[in-house]
């Protein structure tokens, strides 16, 4: 399986202007720039998208592994707090906080803190990432 994205720019690393699209289309010339990476400007950026594909991936992981273990979750939400440090002259992704709610009946405690651990350590995106990766795993 494969996968691709294209990102676009002109201009200078402050002053310039980019596009990202994904071969799904669900990005399409979506903008990007210095202002919506580092302040709070409209459009996306790369530490964004991300997090969000770590939320994914966590998310279906653990939905597997609990299927695994004959349970069906009621639901399940997840979100990523991504940290970012300056690294001498550049940037790094220090840290990933995963955020999970989850309702699955049937489960204990304990199992689903397993299957969560499970599920964070083996997920693809977690796999890839250099970066301290902790999860707060809430069943409700």
């Amino acid at each position: 399986m494969k996968r691709s994205a294209s990102a676009q720019w002109q201009g200078t690393g402050k002053d310039g202007k980019g596009a990202l699209t994904t071969q799904s289309g669900t990005l399409k010339g979506t903008p990007y720039g210095f202002n919506s990476r580092f302040g709070d400007g409209q459009g996306t950026n790369p530490e964004e998208l991300i997090a969000a594909a770590h939320a994914g991936c966590f998310t279906m992981a653990l939905a597997f592994k609990l299927q695994g273990a004959g349970l069906t979750p009621e639901s399940l939400a997840t979100e990523a707090k991504l940290t970012m440090e300056q690294e001498g002259a550049g940037w790094k992704i220090a840290a990933i906080a995963l955020v999970l709610k989850a309702k699955v009946p049937g489960a204990s405690p304990e199992q689903f803190q397993s299957l969560a651990a499970d599920a964070k350590a083996t997920c693809p995106v977690s796999r890839v990432l250099n970066a301290e990766i902790s999860l707060d795993a809430t069943l409700e």
